[in-house]
């Protein structure tokens, strides 16, 4: 017989898994289904916390605004924001939105949004659609005489000036600008359409130049604080990008528009 054969010092042939990678398979599956668990709660969350978004704003939104608003809340967990007080990033979509009874689309991303609504959201960009529709609507109350029409970067408009009692019509092209509370529309170009066709109208199209530019004001559609940043023009629409820093957004605020 072989000495030590059979002994109890001999290692044992071990058959199946060790009781510590027992351990740790049954760690792991623990830690797995906490993962999946906290993935669910924080969906759960995500989504409850959207829908109260969405029910706020549109409950908060002034006198003669309407329309129906979907949010998105962004950033990793919503659950580990809601315990800092803050989002990281909140998303808002209104694509359907009639503000005193015009039409219109609106993306907003607001960044660093306190959970309390007393509070102010530490920056706020926004995108208005406008078509031409739209911009049929908005331009008899703004004063502007004359149909818009949007094109490559410009906008067209025309109009009528006064040549020793007669009228003459023109046609113009103008290039938007954001003025804050307002859209500039500054004349690049000019022809004479009709009219005192007997008369001198060399100086029709340097007068229409030279006018200072036409201005659309939107304070009146826009809370306070909220200004006018950029736009971009189309022949099928034009953007209107806005922006405002620590605005705080509750039903007061909200409902405080400029004038013009």
């Amino acid at each position: 017989m072989v000495e030590g054969f059979g002994s109890a010092d001999a290692p044992r042939t071990r058959r199946g898994m060790s009781t510590a990678a027992r351990a740790w398979l049954i760690v792991g599956i623990v830690v797995a289904v906490l993962v999946a668990l906290v993935v669910v709660a924080d969906l759960v969350v995500r989504s409850l916390a959207q829908t109260a978004i969405e029910q706020g704003v549109e409950d908060a939104l002034p006198d003669g605004v309407t329309g129906e608003v979907t949010a998105s809340v962004g950033g990793v967990s919503v659950l580990a924001q809601l315990l800092t007080g803050r989002a990281e990033q909140v998303e808002l979509r209104a694509p359907e939105l009639v503000v005193q009874g015009t039409p219109i689309a609106v993306d907003v991303v607001a960044r660093d949004v306190p959970l309390d609504r007393s509070q102010p959201v530490g920056r706020i960009d926004a995108d208005i659609r406008l078509d031409q529709a739209t911009l049929d609507a908005i331009a008899p109350a703004q004063g502007v005489v004359g149909d818009l029409t949007l094109g490559d970067g410009v906008v067209g408009y025309t109009g009528t000036v006064d040549v020793l009692g007669f009228p003459v019509g023109y046609a113009a092209t103008a290039e938007p600008e954001a003025g804050g509370d307002r859209i500039l529309l500054r004349p690049v170009g000019a022809e004479v359409t009709a009219g005192g066709f007997a008369l001198d109208v060399s100086g029709v199209v340097d007068a229409v130049l030279g006018r200072g530019p036409i201005e659309i004001c939107v304070a009146d559609r826009l809370p306070l604080g909220v200004r006018v940043e950029g736009i971009d023009v189309s022949s099928n629409d034009a953007v209107v990008h806005l922006g405002a820093r620590d605005i705080v957004l509750d039903e007061a605020n909200l409902a405080r528009t400029g004038s013009c």
